[in-house]
Formats: C-alpha cells, structure tokens, sequence
C-alpha cells in the first residue's frame, strides 16, 4: 500500500509532522460490485510510536470516505508504508 504525503514538518534532528493519505488501487481479478458498501482496514507503519490503524468506507464501487492520518516520524528519512489487514462487506 502507498502513501501520498499531503503536509510535513521537520524539526531537524527532532523528527516530523507528517500528513498521510493512502494513495488507493484495486489489483483484483473481479470487478468491484457497486452494490455493496466495503470497509477496508489498513495499517500504516513509520509513526515512532508504533503502527497506526485506520479504516476507508467504500460505496457505489467509486465513493471513497477516509480522513489524512498524522503521524511523527523520528526523522525525514523515514519511509511510510503500510498492508490492508482487512476488507470487510458492510451491506
């Protein structure tokens, strides 16, 4: 899973503030059904305190829901990355 920096604050040897959105794609041999709502659980590893844990709502197979997480990183160096842990249907 990849990451799309959106903000990011470095405070030299002190770290940074960073704003990460996932940056989304379906690699699936099945097309998506439009009909169904799905939560896609994901987590983000690079925040000095540990992995981070978010979720995305997807509907209507294109109307995606999630909020830019906020993560300090021990340096500007640090890669952030992170898997989809779980995919749930939701209706």
């Amino acid at each position: 899973m990849k990451f799309r920096v959106k903000r990011k604050h470095c405070f030299g040897s002190a770290g940074c503030n960073v704003d990460v959105e996932p940056d989304l794609s379906y690699e699936g041999i099945l097309p998506i059904d439009p009909d169904k709502s799905y939560e896609i659980t994901y987590q983000i590893i690079g925040d000095e305190s540990g992995p981070v844990i978010e979720t995305i709502s997807l509907t209507n197979g294109t109307s995606v829901e999630y909020y830019p997480s906020s993560l300090s990183t021990a340096g500007s160096g640090v890669k952030i990355t992170g898997k989809v842990t779980d995919v749930a249907e939701t209706n």
